[in-house]
């Protein structure tokens, strides 16, 4: 992955342990997604998963343990986190990966899933080279409703909590002047009391892929080393949303860092939950409430002022809980 990376660079508060989908829109563009009904009594319920498009029996596992945990608790959606379908994301609306990588192995799920587009997800063996490729997938809302991608980025509210998509691969190449435009009007202009940005490129990781701006101890290599996506992030989400998931590292992350912006009070919470079909190892030494290289997923509930965030294995059991107020 990493020499891959490198060729196409130089070629182009408290812890504890234990809708319709919207119209297709060309490559690039944004869309907003209609406000979903109010949450029930103002509550928010969501699971976020991502790197999960192996078709193996890891997501199948992750999968169930996500069924089994959505139908005791509720769960408003699914967010997908990016890398949706390996190696090279998908030919068509009519790609049997549909089947293998998203329809069986959350055939027990019953809530939407909002998807985030990786860079596995735009050709290339994970380079992310073929840009149009994740088009594919933007492309498929309007085949099945329980999939819900309305363009490359979006953003959409569900009772007080707004949420918004990035799509980071197109950062990697500085190509993603729509998404910056509308990020710049979106999150300043949202009076939703959270804000929580979904992309699948991290700020900051722990895994193998590690910082933006350096990724795959690649710091001086153009396109490779992520230093686009730092800028992006640092200029529309860094002290502007509240929290910051992301995927691209197999593994399970809250990290003690966060990201701000000078004038903000906000400081940016950073979650990694890549954790959806197989792992990898964690090198990296940052402080961090938590950190797994198991098998999992992240639950998150909001009520009000308090959000709390749960880290689950493969069979669904918790393992960590923290909660946060504003």
């Amino acid at each position: 992955m990493r020499r891959t990376l490198l060729l196409c660079a130089l070629t182009a508060w408290s812890c504890s342990k234990p809708a319709a989908p919207a119209r297709a829109v060309d490559a690039g563009r944004s869309a907003l997604v209609g406000s979903e009904p109010e949450a029930d009594a103002g509550v928010v319920r969501f699971v976020a998963t991502g790197d999960t498009g192996k078709g193996n029996p890891g997501q199948y596992q992750v999968g169930a343990a996500i069924g089994t945990w959505c139908a005791a608790n509720g769960c408003d959606f699914v967010v997908l986190l990016g890398d949706n379908f390996y190696p090279n994301g998908v030919a068509s609306t009519d790609d049997p990966q549909w089947q293998t990588a998203f329809v069986e192995p959350y055939k027990t799920v019953d809530a939407p899933f909002y998807a985030v587009l990786g860079n596995h997800d735009c050709g290339g063996d994970g380079a992310g080279t073929d840009l149009p490729r994740g088009d594919n997938e933007v492309a498929y809302s309007a085949v099945n409703p329980k999939w819900r991608m309305p363009a490359r980025h979006y953003q959409w509210q569900l009772g007080e909590v707004g949420f918004f998509v990035a799509d980071t691969n197109r950062s990697m190449f500085s190509v993603d002047e729509d998404a910056r435009t509308d990020f710049g009007k979106w999150l300043p202009a949202s009076t939703a009391k959270w804000k929580i940005v979904f992309a699948h490129h991290p700020y900051e990781s722990n895994g193998m892929h590690g910082n933006a701006g350096s990724y795959d101890e690649l710091p001086f290599v153009p396109i490779a080393n992520g230093a686009a996506v730092k800028s992006f992030h640092e200029d529309h989400v860094c002290g502007q949303a509240d929290f910051l998931f992301t995927g691209h590292d197999h593994s399970l992350q809250w990290l003690e860092s966060t990201c701000s912006r000078p004038g903000s009070a906000t400081k940016t919470q950073l979650i990694v939950s890549g954790a959806g079909a197989k792992t990898t190892p964690l090198p990296g030494k940052a402080p961090n409430y938590y950190q797994s290289d198991k098998l999992g997923f992240v639950s998150v509930v909001i009520r009000g002022n308090t959000l709390t965030a749960s880290f689950h294995d493969a069979q669904g059991v918790v393992q960590f809980t923290r909660t946060v107020s504003k």
